[in-house]
């Protein structure tokens, strides 16, 4: 008990001071002054009518939904004595494993750099400048020129609990990974909930759940908003309650943030912009809903790139931000920057995880907001070697014990003719679904990952239980290759439903 008031005491302190240094405290205390010379408060209530007063004038709840984010955020209480990477990941043989992962991509960009003698880093021209500034919204239309890992616990003897599937698998690590009765238990995204009780008529259901969600968007509760969306959003509110969840509001400092990010992406040109640009030709740009997003898909990355706010979220990332020198100080540590500014290399398919926000915001500073806030909170987990159950590595745990447990017989034959599922289910995962699923079922997907603040979905996320009577039929990999199917119905497919 005690324990257990000290680290609420310690997360109490960790909030306090990083708001602090928000904006929203200098916001609060500027209204609390100003109050003071309001006729409703009195010298000998003072404390109670400016309380009375923010919360009135609706600076409570910003402050509410403030904290609600940074109880999201923040990773929980570690042991006084742990040290600081054990915050990042508890698991030594996963950081090890990490940090390797990170040294073959800092080693794949520096070759990239020699091969195409271009430095890491430049500063544009002023004709070019102005060129990318008139060309802003519209960059489509141009383009710059142009073995595998091994996870092993050293902890965990493969002999000890042995069982039918231990070894069939891909992923040979023991990691706390749920089944379906505990999601169904905790998390279903499909439970019944307590207003649709006694709702036999749907269209009846569907008004309620509308009249809910608009008093849920006019409270402005971000605890409310992510409680409701466990049941879905309708479209017309979806961007609202999104952003209420992730308390990402757009306010003028937003806006103004992401101005200098733009001005830093004409000022400056980076290596890993070509990276974005060839990433965004090779998937959003030939898929069939996202292709029109083009323009708005390179200024979200680019200003994404530039974006130190970004590195926050190393804090409590398993992932160390790469750094490089400064251009004739080789060597000299004092000399060294991260690299890109955000920390983040950009790899294959990474602006699909922006692409599908396109549908619901069209003014890019509150694209910008929301997709910065999804990435911190859950897809950075989905590039990352970790042991959090929302990292990519118990992921692919969790979706092979359940394949193996609800569906061994198709499990078993698609290894016996080298079709490992995990291989085929890995890029679904990796991408949150996101070009894989038709857009409104990926949005009711990722209703889901908010309202559950979990990527656990993605792990029963599979086509295999709707076609394992076809796939058993098959004899050989090629034919069973489902890594490219697009559309799959999201209510027969998810949790093995």
């Amino acid at each position: 008990m005690m324990e257990e008031g000290a680290d609420l005491s310690v997360t109490i302190a960790q909030i306090v001071h990083r708001l602090k240094g928000a904006h929203l405290h200098s916001q609060l205390e500027k209204q609390a002054r100003e109050c003071l010379h309001r006729p409703e408060i009195k010298l000998e209530s003072l404390k109670e009518d400016v309380r009375s007063f923010l919360k009135a004038s609706g600076w409570e709840r910003k402050l509410q939904n403030a904290v609600y984010r940074e109880l999201h955020i923040l990773p929980p209480p570690g042991h006084p004595a742990a040290p600081p990477e054990h915050t990042k990941e508890p698991l030594v043989y996963m950081r090890k494993a990490q940090a390797s992962w990170e040294k073959r991509i800092l080693k794949s960009l520096n070759s990239m750099c020699t091969e195409l003698g271009v430095p890491l880093a430049r500063k544009r021209p002023v004709s070019e400048q102005k060129e990318l500034t008139n060309k802003w919204n519209e960059m489509g239309t141009d383009e710059p020129g142009n073995r595998r890992s091994y996870l092993k616990n050293p902890n965990y003897d493969c002999r000890e609990g042995l069982t039918a599937s231990s070894h069939w698998g891909l992923i040979q690590i023991s990691l706390n990974v749920r089944d379906i009765p505990q999601m169904v238990r905790t998390r279903s995204p499909f439970q019944e909930n307590t207003y649709t009780k006694g709702y036999t008529n749907l269209n009846l259901f569907e008004s309620e759940h509308i009249r809910i969600g608009k008093k849920v968007v006019s409270e402005q509760d971000s605890a409310a908003a992510q409680q409701y969306s466990r049941q879905g959003c309708p479209t017309g509110f979806r961007a609202q309650l999104w952003a209420l969840i992730l308390n990402a509001m757009n306010e003028p400092e937003d806006i103004m943030h992401y101005e200098q990010l733009k001005a830093a992406v004409i000022h400056h040109d980076l290596l890993v912009d070509n990276l974005i640009y060839k990433d965004v030709k090779l998937t959003a740009s030939n898929d069939d809903y996202y292709f029109v997003f083009e323009d708005f898909l390179y200024q979200v990355l680019l200003c994404f790139s530039r974006d130190t706010a970004v590195l926050e979220h190393f804090s409590y990332n398993s992932a160390t931000p790469p750094k490089s020198y400064i251009q004739g100080k080789t060597g000299a540590e004092e000399f060294t920057v991260v690299y890109p500014p955000n920390g983040v290399i950009p790899f294959h398919g990474f602006s699909m995880y922006v692409a599908p926000l396109c549908f619901l915001y069209n003014e890019p500073s509150k694209l910008y907001s929301v997709f910065r806030e999804m990435y911190v909170r859950y897809f950075f987990r989905l590039h990352s070697i970790s042991s959090s159950p929302s990292g990519i590595v118990s992921l692919c745990l969790q979706f092979e014990r359940l394949l193996q447990n609800h569906l061994p017989q198709l499990f078993y034959h698609l290894q016996a003719i080298g079709a490992q599922p995990l291989r085929i289910a890995f890029k679904w995962m990796v991408r949150a679904f996101s070009g894989y699923l038709s857009t409104d079922q990926l949005l009711l997907l990722w209703d889901r990952i908010l309202g559950y603040d979990s990527l656990e979905i993605v792990a029963g996320g599979s086509v295999f239980p709707v076609l394992h009577k076809q796939l058993l039929s098959v004899c050989n990999a090629v034919l069973a290759d489902l890594s490219t199917l697009k559309v799959m119905p999201l209510l027969q497919v998810f949790l093995f439903a």
